[in-house]
Protein backbone atom coordinates (compact mmCIF):
# COMPACT_ATOMS: atom_id res chain seq x y z
CA UNK A 1 0.00 0.00 0.00
CA UNK A 2 1.63 3.62 -1.09
CA UNK A 3 2.48 5.62 1.77
CA UNK A 4 -0.18 8.28 2.24
CA UNK A 5 2.71 10.97 2.70
CA UNK A 6 4.08 10.23 -0.74
CA UNK A 7 0.06 10.61 -2.27
CA UNK A 8 -0.26 13.67 -0.60
CA UNK A 9 3.04 15.54 -1.87
CA UNK A 10 2.10 13.94 -5.64
CA UNK A 11 -1.56 15.34 -4.93
CA UNK A 12 -0.23 18.58 -4.01
CA UNK A 13 2.19 19.20 -6.53
CA UNK A 14 -0.27 17.86 -9.21
CA UNK A 15 -2.69 20.53 -7.64
CA UNK A 16 -0.29 23.19 -7.54
CA UNK A 17 0.48 22.87 -11.48
CA UNK A 18 -3.19 23.06 -11.94
CA UNK A 19 -3.69 26.15 -10.17
CA UNK A 20 -0.73 27.93 -11.48
CA UNK A 21 -2.39 27.34 -14.82
CA UNK A 22 -0.31 24.87 -16.17
CA UNK A 23 -3.15 22.44 -16.93
CA UNK A 24 -6.27 25.05 -17.51
CA UNK A 25 -10.12 23.04 -17.02
CA UNK A 26 -9.96 21.09 -19.84
CA UNK A 27 -6.54 20.58 -20.10
CA UNK A 28 -5.38 16.95 -19.47
CA UNK A 29 -2.94 16.08 -16.95
CA UNK A 30 0.21 13.42 -17.41
CA UNK A 31 -0.40 9.99 -17.18
CA UNK A 32 0.73 7.84 -14.33
CA UNK A 33 3.84 6.40 -15.98
CA UNK A 34 4.96 10.05 -16.76
CA UNK A 35 4.17 11.63 -13.21
CA UNK A 36 5.40 8.51 -11.53
CA UNK A 37 8.82 9.14 -12.92
CA UNK A 38 8.96 12.59 -12.08
CA UNK A 39 7.99 11.98 -8.86
CA UNK A 40 10.06 8.94 -9.17
CA UNK A 41 7.06 7.32 -7.34
CA UNK A 42 5.28 3.72 -7.82
CA UNK A 43 2.45 4.23 -10.57
CA UNK A 44 0.28 2.78 -7.26
CA UNK A 45 1.19 5.90 -5.49
CA UNK A 46 0.31 8.31 -8.46
CA UNK A 47 -3.06 6.27 -9.05
CA UNK A 48 -3.69 6.72 -5.32
CA UNK A 49 -3.26 10.99 -5.83
CA UNK A 50 -5.20 11.04 -8.72
CA UNK A 51 -8.03 9.18 -6.62
CA UNK A 52 -8.13 12.13 -4.31
CA UNK A 53 -8.50 15.19 -6.71
CA UNK A 54 -11.15 12.86 -8.42
CA UNK A 55 -12.88 12.81 -4.97
CA UNK A 56 -12.64 16.28 -4.89
CA UNK A 57 -14.13 16.72 -8.37
CA UNK A 58 -10.98 18.66 -9.03
CA UNK A 59 -9.88 15.54 -12.00
CA UNK A 60 -12.41 13.62 -14.14
CA UNK A 61 -11.77 10.75 -15.52
CA UNK A 62 -13.22 9.64 -19.35
CA UNK A 63 -12.74 6.11 -20.24
CA UNK A 64 -10.79 5.85 -23.49
CA UNK A 65 -9.55 9.43 -23.07
CA UNK A 66 -7.79 10.49 -20.30
CA UNK A 67 -7.89 12.33 -17.28
CA UNK A 68 -8.98 15.73 -17.55
CA UNK A 69 -8.86 19.24 -15.02
CA UNK A 70 -12.60 20.22 -13.93
CA UNK A 71 -13.53 24.14 -14.00
CA UNK A 72 -13.36 25.66 -10.35
CA UNK A 73 -17.14 25.97 -9.46
CA UNK A 74 -17.07 21.93 -9.58
CA UNK A 75 -14.48 21.25 -7.00
CA UNK A 76 -15.69 20.18 -3.99
CA UNK A 77 -12.63 20.64 -1.54
CA UNK A 78 -13.10 24.42 -0.35
CA UNK A 79 -8.52 24.11 0.89
CA UNK A 80 -8.46 23.69 -2.81
CA UNK A 81 -10.53 26.09 -3.91
CA UNK A 82 -9.16 28.62 -1.03
CA UNK A 83 -5.86 27.52 -2.35
CA UNK A 84 -6.88 28.57 -5.96
CA UNK A 85 -8.28 32.11 -4.82
CA UNK A 86 -5.11 32.87 -2.89
CA UNK A 87 -2.16 31.19 -5.46
CA UNK A 88 -4.23 30.94 -9.03
CA UNK A 89 -3.33 33.65 -11.75
CA UNK A 90 -7.27 34.87 -12.47
CA UNK A 91 -7.19 36.85 -8.94
CA UNK A 92 -9.73 39.32 -10.56
CA UNK A 93 -12.81 36.67 -10.47
CA UNK A 94 -11.98 34.89 -7.11
CA UNK A 95 -11.60 38.70 -5.54
CA UNK A 96 -15.13 39.42 -6.44
CA UNK A 97 -16.63 35.74 -5.78
CA UNK A 98 -15.29 36.67 -2.38
CA UNK A 99 -16.83 39.48 -1.68
CA UNK A 100 -19.80 37.95 -2.69
CA UNK A 101 -19.64 35.30 -0.58
CA UNK A 102 -18.83 37.77 2.15
CA UNK A 103 -22.00 39.77 1.36
CA UNK A 104 -24.35 37.14 1.37
CA UNK A 105 -22.65 36.03 4.70
CA UNK A 106 -21.63 38.97 6.90
CA UNK A 107 -25.01 40.75 6.06
CA UNK A 108 -27.00 38.47 7.54
CA UNK A 109 -24.35 37.79 10.31
CA UNK A 110 -24.82 41.90 11.26
CA UNK A 111 -28.40 41.69 10.96
CA UNK A 112 -28.18 38.91 13.81
CA UNK A 113 -25.67 40.82 15.58
CA UNK A 114 -27.66 43.51 16.27
CA UNK A 115 -30.30 42.42 18.40
CA UNK A 116 -27.41 39.59 20.66
CA UNK A 117 -24.30 42.17 20.67
CA UNK A 118 -23.13 43.20 24.21
CA UNK A 119 -21.85 46.06 25.30
CA UNK A 120 -18.31 45.37 25.42
CA UNK A 121 -18.27 43.70 21.91
CA UNK A 122 -19.84 47.69 20.93
CA UNK A 123 -16.72 49.11 22.49
CA UNK A 124 -14.64 46.93 21.13
CA UNK A 125 -15.92 47.75 17.82
CA UNK A 126 -15.63 51.23 18.23
CA UNK A 127 -11.39 50.68 19.23
CA UNK A 128 -10.84 48.61 16.70
CA UNK A 129 -12.30 51.47 14.13
CA UNK A 130 -10.06 54.20 16.18
CA UNK A 131 -7.07 51.70 15.37
CA UNK A 132 -7.94 51.59 11.80
CA UNK A 133 -7.90 55.77 11.76
CA UNK A 134 -4.71 55.43 13.68
CA UNK A 135 -3.35 52.77 11.00
CA UNK A 136 -4.05 55.45 8.14
CA UNK A 137 -2.82 58.27 9.70
CA UNK A 138 0.64 56.72 9.60
CA UNK A 139 0.29 54.53 6.47
CA UNK A 140 0.24 51.12 8.38
CA UNK A 141 -1.32 49.04 6.26
CA UNK A 142 -0.29 45.78 8.65
CA UNK A 143 -1.76 47.26 11.25
CA UNK A 144 -4.60 48.64 9.34
CA UNK A 145 -5.89 44.99 8.06
CA UNK A 146 -5.48 43.56 11.54
CA UNK A 147 -8.05 45.97 13.20
CA UNK A 148 -10.60 45.44 10.20
CA UNK A 149 -10.19 41.75 10.14
CA UNK A 150 -10.87 41.63 13.62
CA UNK A 151 -13.62 44.17 13.36
CA UNK A 152 -15.57 41.55 11.18
CA UNK A 153 -14.32 38.89 13.53
CA UNK A 154 -16.52 40.30 17.07
CA UNK A 155 -19.81 40.88 14.21
CA UNK A 156 -19.46 37.42 13.43
CA UNK A 157 -19.25 35.79 16.61
CA UNK A 158 -21.38 38.72 18.38
CA UNK A 159 -23.79 36.71 15.78
CA UNK A 160 -24.73 33.87 17.89
CA UNK A 161 -24.51 31.39 14.76
CA UNK A 162 -21.96 28.84 15.22
CA UNK A 163 -22.19 28.42 11.51
CA UNK A 164 -21.19 31.37 10.64
CA UNK A 165 -17.73 31.52 12.20
CA UNK A 166 -17.08 27.99 10.81
CA UNK A 167 -17.84 29.18 7.62
CA UNK A 168 -15.35 32.17 8.10
CA UNK A 169 -12.39 30.64 9.79
CA UNK A 170 -11.11 28.94 6.78
CA UNK A 171 -11.51 32.34 4.46
CA UNK A 172 -9.08 34.30 7.06
CA UNK A 173 -5.69 33.45 5.04
CA UNK A 174 -7.43 34.82 2.03
CA UNK A 175 -8.91 37.37 3.46
CA UNK A 176 -6.00 38.63 4.92
CA UNK A 177 -3.81 38.43 1.52
CA UNK A 178 -6.54 40.61 -0.05
CA UNK A 179 -7.06 43.12 2.21
CA UNK A 180 -3.60 43.89 2.52
CA UNK A 181 -3.73 44.23 -1.38
CA UNK A 182 -6.71 46.64 -1.26
CA UNK A 183 -6.10 48.73 2.23
CA UNK A 184 -2.58 49.84 0.59
CA UNK A 185 -4.82 52.35 -1.29
CA UNK A 186 -5.23 55.01 1.04
CA UNK A 187 -8.58 55.90 -0.31
CA UNK A 188 -10.08 52.70 0.04
CA UNK A 189 -8.55 52.96 3.94
CA UNK A 190 -10.46 56.25 4.37
CA UNK A 191 -13.99 54.35 2.47
CA UNK A 192 -13.36 51.45 5.14
CA UNK A 193 -13.08 53.43 8.28
CA UNK A 194 -16.39 55.52 7.43
CA UNK A 195 -18.28 52.26 6.55
CA UNK A 196 -17.10 50.27 10.17
CA UNK A 197 -18.24 53.94 11.78
CA UNK A 198 -21.51 53.46 10.57
CA UNK A 199 -21.69 49.51 11.27
CA UNK A 200 -20.50 50.03 14.70
CA UNK A 201 -23.26 52.99 15.12
CA UNK A 202 -26.02 50.79 13.38
CA UNK A 203 -24.63 47.85 15.97
CA UNK A 204 -25.29 50.32 18.68
CA UNK A 205 -28.63 51.43 17.68
CA UNK A 206 -29.95 47.62 18.01
CA UNK A 207 -31.88 48.13 14.94
CA UNK A 208 -31.64 45.38 13.04
CA UNK A 209 -32.48 46.75 9.30
CA UNK A 210 -30.15 49.83 9.92
CA UNK A 211 -27.27 47.33 10.80
CA UNK A 212 -28.10 45.01 7.56
CA UNK A 213 -27.78 48.22 5.30
CA UNK A 214 -24.54 49.41 6.95
CA UNK A 215 -22.84 45.98 5.90
CA UNK A 216 -24.34 45.95 2.78
CA UNK A 217 -22.99 49.37 2.07
CA UNK A 218 -19.82 48.38 3.22
CA UNK A 219 -19.60 45.61 0.88
CA UNK A 220 -21.12 47.08 -2.07
CA UNK A 221 -18.47 50.03 -1.45
CA UNK A 222 -15.78 47.30 -1.04
CA UNK A 223 -16.56 45.72 -4.30
CA UNK A 224 -17.03 49.16 -6.31
CA UNK A 225 -13.12 50.38 -4.90
CA UNK A 226 -12.08 46.69 -6.35
CA UNK A 227 -13.36 47.23 -9.78
CA UNK A 228 -12.48 51.07 -9.78
CA UNK A 229 -8.97 51.53 -7.61
CA UNK A 230 -7.41 48.03 -7.86
CA UNK A 231 -8.49 46.25 -10.81
CA UNK A 232 -8.79 48.65 -13.52
CA UNK A 233 -5.38 49.58 -13.10
CA UNK A 234 -4.14 45.76 -13.66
Amino acid sequence: MARQSLVGEVADELLDRIIAGEFPPGATVPGEHELSARHEVSRMTVREAMKTLQAQRILSVERGRGTFVNPLSRWTSLEAVLRAASEGRNEAEASIQLIELRRMLETGACELAATRISGQDIETLFAHVAAMSTAHEVNDVAAFVEADLAFHDVILHASGNVFVSVLFEPLHRVLEKRRTETSAVPAIQEHAIRHHQAIAEALQSKDSSRAREAMDAHMQQTLDDLKNLVLEGK
